[in-house]
């Protein structure tokens, strides 16, 4: 059973407030922020190259901690500077043709979208979202007609929304994407990983991005990619490579570094690297299970509380529910909410609905409010909220 005392023992951001927005930007533990603090003084008295030399072993632990986390390697990891910057390395190494289709959903994230219709308009392939079902599930059924129909040359889901709390069936998707050699298949997890057991492995993905900030509670303006043996064996590269991810050999050649880290750029933040290292493993400790198993139960039950409050329209469809809760108040309008909430001191984000386009004008509403519960929030501060969200 996971130690809540000592969970929010290590997290002094959580005692003074009722922070439910983890999908966002979480609360790190101590030894996060500890160990960020203590490489950047130390680097104010050596400078960065020769402390990032130094502190070699403490960095590469980095790759060796995801990998745990992802079940791979760390050769099988890239590390970057965010979520949405993982995506684009990993779509850049696509080798997109005129005409070819990108597989896709109505759920997915809005900076994919935006990427998505950004090569539709500059390298002319299609792309085709596969609807929902009526329960709000991914419509595998549709998925495979679809499939089969267009032969995309990628398929791109993400894994848990982040204007919703459901989470797609990845592993069914993986083992359809698994049958064709010629077809990729990547995994925006950037709400998923930290909150979830992601094993990459199972779900036969060929690319995994994902943020360090969110569930998985790193610092900020870090992120990293997982490349599969087929991409890295295949010799995909992303288009713009620099001296550490490959070898310039012969004036008019290069050779691409043989680990994912052919997806990296020499320049690093490695307070940021040190910092995920000090996240990934802290998760480890406590165990990818007993996070998840705490985290939806505490989501569950606020979910299902909520549902009883007079006026409140819970707006998350789907089998599976992560701790993602998104919801409106009938009479309520924004500003009165954000004023209420903050009034007495709740942590939230608000969606819009041009974060969340398709699955926004699906559910008839302009925002919503987004409430994100983790492991580290206690069932009195779910009835807290409650109360709040009831008295408004």
């Amino acid at each position: 059973m996971l130690d809540i005392n000592k969970v929010r023992e290590d997290t002094p951001g959580c005692h003074d407030k009722l922070f439910f927005n983890s999908a966002g930007s979480s609360l790190p533990p101590k030894a996060v922020t500890a160990s960020m603090i203590d490489y950047l003084k130390e680097e104010e008295q050596v400078g960065g190259y020769l402390l990032a030399a130094q502190k070699e072993a403490e960095i590469k632990a980095a790759y060796l901690e995801v990998a745990k986390m992802l079940n791979t390697t760390a050769d099988n990891i890239a590390i970057t500077y965010n979520a949405t910057d993982s995506y684009a390395r990993a779509l850049s190494a696509i080798p997109f043709v005129k005409g070819d289709t990108i597989l896709t959903t109505t759920q997915d994230y809005v900076s994919n979208q935006i990427q998505f219709l950004s090569l539709q308009k500059r390298s002319g392939v299609k792309v085709v979202r596969v609807p929902g079902s009526e329960n709000g599930d991914l419509d595998l059924d549709a998925f495979e007609q679809l499939f089969k129909a267009h032969r995309p040359k990628l398929v791109a889901v993400t894994h848990v929304p982040t204007s919703s709390g459901l989470i797609q069936d990845v592993n069914a998707i993986g083992r359809l994407c698994a049958q064709v050699e010629d077809c990729y298949f990547l995994v925006d997890a950037c709400q998923s990983v930290g909150q979830l057991i992601v094993d990459v492995e199972a779900i036969q993905c060929d690319f995994l991005s994902a943020t360090t900030r969110k569930f998985l509670r790193g610092p900020r303006g870090c992120g990293f990619l997982y490349v599969s043996d087929k991409v890295l064996q295949s010799n995909l590269e992303p288009l713009f490579l620099d001296l550490y991810g490959a070898d310039w050999v012969e004036p008019d050649q290069y050779l691409p570094v043989s680990s994912a880290q052919r997806f990296e750029l020499w320049e690093f933040q490695y307070a940021n690297v040190v910092g995920l290292k000090e996240a990934a493993r802290y998760a480890n400790e406590l165990s990818m299970p007993l996070i998840e198993k705490a985290g939806l139960a505490i989501s569950g039950k606020l979910r299902e509380a909520l549902r009883d409050v007079a006026g409140i329209t819970i707006l998350d469809k789907g089998t599976h529910l992560s701790n993602i809760i998104t919801l409106r108040k009938e009479g309520v309008g924004l500003v009165e909410m954000e004023s209420h909430l903050k009034q007495h001191g709740v942590y939230f984000s608000v969606g819009q609905a041009r974060n969340a386009l398709l699955d926004a004008r699906n559910k008839g509403v302009d925002w919503f409010l987004r409430i994100s519960p983790h492991y580290f929030n206690t069932q009195e501060e779910a009835e807290r909220l409650m109360h709040i969200v009831d008295a408004m």
